[in-house]
């Protein structure tokens, strides 16, 4: 490379295949110096936040968007200059406007271009199959760009166009992100009939939905040729009161758990099963390990025996801890248990889960718990500490709650709920006595876990819960 030249670092895939990324902070701006390996900026993704890297050494000459701002993978974020040391003392200004006008000139010839290498975030690699935005038609040459071939509304409309002496007009690609295109391949919508309403000139699943409406409304009898139609102004956004109400844009993480609730509701047929047991015996036991040296250091409480619980539940009914194949049509079982547990954080819920769980000790059971959590909290989860997981637990009893009917992570074969443990009534050996109490609900794929299996597992949940012994005896 040419000395004083400047690299455009782009947006990577940080969490296999996600398209977009929300910058939260940058931790340099124009001028500094930065080296190979050097977080500059920190960014939230649809499954976590995480920091990047600069792949090489230079001086930051223009930062391209501000904190807040969601970027498509593959765009330019920021803008370095490398090779002469001198540069660095060159103006700002001066360095963007020498590199605005070949960025816009050869837009192809950038795509093309071979990086010598990519960033690698710790924990985990960039994806070999990243999505990435396809550039504008508006942007290409007609040499570069080959024609691609059209879709079917969109040729039949030409084609009427051509038959009626209109000279034939080279057309945007319509901006759409791969979901929405999907959806419109589906429903059989082409994208360049469809009004779009958002940033930008981006279509939306609504446009496609409206368009798709439009156009059923408008179908004319079969020997009449089809009108074209007519476009539709975008709603005006709905006013609301400022001082009463409070608006909170969902996205990042929370808007990745929405999406992934209403799939997997959808998706996945739930059954809920529920069981209140006694587990009086459980909290005398996790007191008794507190002051066990094995455990010195270490994180001791309910959750850590509901979590051997069900890992010998798992052992005792190896298939229910399976996933769905529905491209093959086949149960996959696993022999291993990705052992997830549900944690709220201010970014909102995510589910990280302790790898090869089944093979853990008790006390390294305590320390993963201890270090996950501690992650959670602290906003370090990476998105591969959050893929792979099998089953999960979610503890709801830590806000008071009896119990729930929860839903199942995607991919995952059951998740249990643990309710609050408090004193209650409750008959032992023939008299009513004050007993520590707990109702569990057991949430499974009934196409994967039949009832009779689903309660086996939480039958032996509660067996152990009620008698710690058993991790001894079913061993």
């Amino acid at each position: 490379m040419t000395a004083g030249s400047v690299r455009e670092f782009k947006m990577p895939d940080v969490g296999e295949g996600l398209t977009e990324a929300e910058i939260l902070k940058w931790y340099v701006q124009p001028g500094d110096t930065v080296t190979d390996g050097q977080v500059v900026c920190e960014v939230e993704t649809a499954k976590a936040a995480v920091e990047l890297p600069i792949p090489y050494d230079g001086v930051v000459r223009e930062l391209h968007f501000p904190e807040g701002t969601t970027v498509d993978v593959g765009t330019s974020i920021i803008a370095v200059a490398v090779g002469d040391a001198t540069a660095a003392a060159e103006p700002v200004q001066e360095a963007v406007e020498a590199v605005e006008a070949p960025a816009e000139a050869e837009p192809v010839a950038e795509e093309a271009k071979a990086p010598a290498r990519q960033p690698v975030l710790v924990g985990y690699g960039v994806s070999t199959s990243a999505t990435r935005r396809r550039p504008r038609k508006g942007a290409e040459t007609p040499a570069a760009a080959p024609a691609q071939p059209a879709e079917p509304a969109a040729a039949a409309i030409q084609a009427e166009l051509n038959g009626h002496g209109a000279a034939p007009a080279v057309r945007e690609r319509p901006l759409a992100k791969p979901p929405v295109r999907k959806l419109a391949k589906d429903l059989g919508v082409d994208l360049a009939t469809v009004v779009p309403s958002g940033p930008d000139g981006v279509i939306t699943r609504e446009d496609v939905h409206a368009a798709l409406a439009a156009a059923e409304s408008a179908r004319p009898a079969p020997a009449e040729t089809p009108a074209p139609a007519p476009a539709q102004a975008p709603a005006a956004p709905a006013s609301y009161d400022t001082a009463r109400e409070t608006r909170v844009p969902v996205k990042g993480v929370r808007k990745a758990t929405a999406a992934a609730m209403v799939g997997s509701a959808f998706t996945a047929p739930h059954v809920t099963e529920f069981v209140t047991v006694d587990v009086t015996r459980t909290m005398r036991l996790v007191e008794e390990l507190k002051q066990d040296k094995e455990f010195a250091g270490l994180r001791v409480n309910p959750l850590l025996l509901i979590s051997k619980a069900l890992l010998t539940a798992i052992r005792r009914n190896p298939e229910v801890n399976a996933s769905w194949d529905e491209a093959n049509q086949e149960i996959v079982v696993k022999h291993y248990v990705n052992l997830g547990i549900a944690a709220a954080t201010p970014r909102g819920l995510i589910v990280p889960n302790i790898k090869d769980a089944q093979a853990q000790t008790l006390p390294q059971l305590a320390g993963s718990l201890g270090e996950l959590v501690a992650t959670a909290r602290e906003g370090r989860t990476t998105p591969g500490a959050m893929q792979g997981g099998t089953v999960t637990i979610t503890n709801v009893g830590v806000f008071g709650v009896d119990t729930g009917t929860p839903i199942l992570n995607p991919g995952e074969s059951a998740i249990l709920a643990v309710g609050a443990i408090k004193l209650q009534p409750w008959v032992h050996k023939g008299k009513v006595k004050p007993r520590q109490v707990t109702t569990l609900a057991l949430s499974f794929d009934h196409r994967l876990v039949d009832g009779e299996l689903g309660s086996k597992v939480l039958a032996d949940v509660a067996a152990v819960l009620e008698q710690p012994k058993r991790l001894f005896t079913w061993s």
